[in-house]
């Protein structure tokens, strides 16, 4: 088989080829036989042209369901086509025919095929055949149907020259197969090349952590990589034929422009924000034929950017507050004690004890905002053991439910026990500042949804109320002291939660809805190794008295 080429197609494509050959020969000789005086045997042509019919479809069959040699395919179909060639030449008039042909093409195929060697055997066959139908006929060995009769030097000069067309033909094939052959596997290296590039291009594209997309000039989509797909939480199928800007809530930047910061809304509701930029996407003449963006996801980013602030903030107005709080207390007390000592005198009108008694309850409200101050402004060492986030849900909501609040609680844990490291006193506090607000923001009654269950390696605790919701304006600084969403609220009770929060390494969200109610999400990790429990003494007693002041109400407040 001669190297560089695949014989396979071609041998399809000369088995297709060969019925289109016969069934032109068949049609071109009944043509002649009916229009022209011939001394052709019509019933013997037919029949001979069935017979290459059924050969051919023979070859057919061996070439689609029987994979053998390719070569040995290859000879025997130039092998048959040669006999078949000779025939017709032979009925069709030998010296007389128009069929001649018929040997140059199968030596073509056959320099193709199978090689130079062959295509100079099959030149040799076919001068041998050709020559000898023609040598039998002109002595009448066989039956002639040629209607002419040339001398013999004329008949030796035919067989001469076909003996030299038929060498000619063979060289010129092989030269022509060779430049074949050769851009054969040219193609086929580019072919290789191409393939590897294109799977090369593939895989960065899919290996890039960053989202690409890239659109026509009307934008729309062609193009989305796995880590695309996957930053804005849809599969190609779903945003295929949409267009880019139809993703993302902001303006898209122009080619050339610096990357901007863009808000989208993935399909499980949660808010993200990306950094995009975009350049021209060019074609093979320079021309822009589309856009690419590339984006980062910035949320998580951003998210400890603002945290970070706020821990600042919180920091600088803790200290603020720290030091307010030991000046106001000083002059506070005196004050106090010179109004318990005016209220002891006798001589004292009605009207005058009334505002001694209303002296006397602001100092004590604003001894109780002092006291929330100190709170909030003092770096408390919080005692870490193992404690049981479900049993701590449990008392909290059942001391909630005892005061009466007026609004129904659901409990939706998915852990019967969720163990993890922290103050369990400090962590009631919590609970019971976000129980709290939620009774105040419903005040016409409502549901609270206390939610507990696992993710990856934590604890996720939800509480959720459909109350009268906290506006945009409020959320971004909810955390903050003084920011509190409801009458009489000193503003300090998320402050304080925060700070536990921020101590006990965890996490803390809010979303709300105005007038569809707040939810606060609380993520906690999983207890890490098993600790012996404190002495039971010590606990009772510290927890006692923490638990007082974790349910002091004057620490409810957003």
């Amino acid at each position: 088989m001669p190297s560089g080429i695949n014989v396979r197609p071609w041998l399809e494509w000369l088995v297709k080829v060969r019925i289109i050959i016969i069934t032109i020969l068949l049609a071109i000789e009944l043509a002649i036989v009916t229009l022209t005086s011939t001394s052709v045997d019509r019933g013997l042509f037919v029949g001979l042209m069935i017979a290459w019919y059924g050969v051919a479809g023979f070859h057919l069959f061996f070439v689609t369901y029987r994979h053998s040699s390719e070569v040995a395919q290859a000879r025997l179909q130039v092998i048959t086509d040669l006999c078949f060639a000779t025939a017709v030449i032979y009925l069709t008039g030998g010296i007389d025919t128009y069929f001649n042909f018929l040997y140059p093409l199968i030596i073509i195929v056959a320099s193709i095929l199978i090689g130079e060697k062959w295509a100079y055997v099959t030149a040799g066959m076919s001068f041998v055949l050709l020559g000898g139908v023609l040598e039998l006929s002109f002595f009448d060995v066989i039956h002639s149907y040629s209607n002419t009769r040339p001398d013999l030097k004329s008949f030796q000069a035919v067989i001469l020259i076909n003996l030299v067309a038929y060498v000619s033909v063979a060289y010129l094939a092989n030269k022509l197969a060779n430049r074949l052959r050769q851009a054969d596997v040219a193609l086929s290296n580019k072919s290789f090349e191409l393939e590897n590039l294109q799977v090369l291009h593939e895989i960065i594209v899919r290996s890039i952590s960053n989202g690409l997309i890239t659109t026509d000039l009307d934008g729309t989509i062609k193009l989305v990589n796995p880590a695309a797909q996957a930053l804005i939480g849809r599969t190609g199928e779903q945003i295929a034929a949409q267009t880019v800007q139809e993703l993302f809530y902001d303006k898209l930047p122009r080619p050339g422009a610096e990357r901007s910061e863009v808000r989208t809304l993935t399909p499980s509701g949660a808010e993200k924000m990306f950094g995009v930029g975009c350049s021209a996407l060019l074609g093979t003449t320079g021309d822009t034929i589309g856009y690419i963006y590339t984006f980062t996801d910035l949320t998580e980013i951003r998210r400890l950017e603002r945290e970070l602030r706020q821990r600042d903030r919180l920091a600088a107005v803790g200290r603020l507050a720290s030091g307010i709080a030991h000046e106001i207390r000083n002059p506070l007390s005196s004050i106090a004690g010179s109004v318990k000592m005016l209220s002891g005198i006798d001589a004292l009108s009605t009207d005058q004890r009334e505002l001694l008694g209303i002296v006397t309850r602001e100092s004590e409200r604003l001894n109780a905002i002092i006291s929330d101050f100190l709170a909030y402004s003092r770096d408390r060492k919080f005692e870490s053991m193992s404690v049981d986030l479900c049993q701590l849900l449990h008392d909290t909501l059942t001391l909630l439910e005892n005061r009466g609040s007026g609004i129904t609680i659901e409990r939706r844990f998915a852990a019967a026990e969720a163990m993890a490291e922290g103050d369990g006193d400090k962590l009631k506090q919590v609970f019971w500042n976000l129980c709290s607000n939620a009774v105040r923001a419903m005040p016409n009654g409502g549901v609270l949804t206390v939610t507990l269950d696992a993710v990856e390696e934590g604890w996720r605790i939800c509480f959720r109320d459909t109350g009268q919701g906290i506006s945009p304006q409020l959320i971004e600084k909810i955390f903050e002291p003084f920011q509190s969403g409801f009458e009489g609220g000193t503003g300090l009770g998320l402050a304080i939660v925060y700070r536990i929060i921020q101590a006990h390494d965890a996490h803390i969200t809010v979303r709300s809805e105005p007038g569809k109610g707040t939810e606060f999400t609380l993520l906690f990790r999983r207890e890490s190794a098993p600790k012996l429990p404190e002495p039971a003494v010590k606990t009772k007693n510290t927890r006692s008295a923490a638990t007082r002041r974790a349910m002091d109400p004057r620490l409810e407040t957003r």
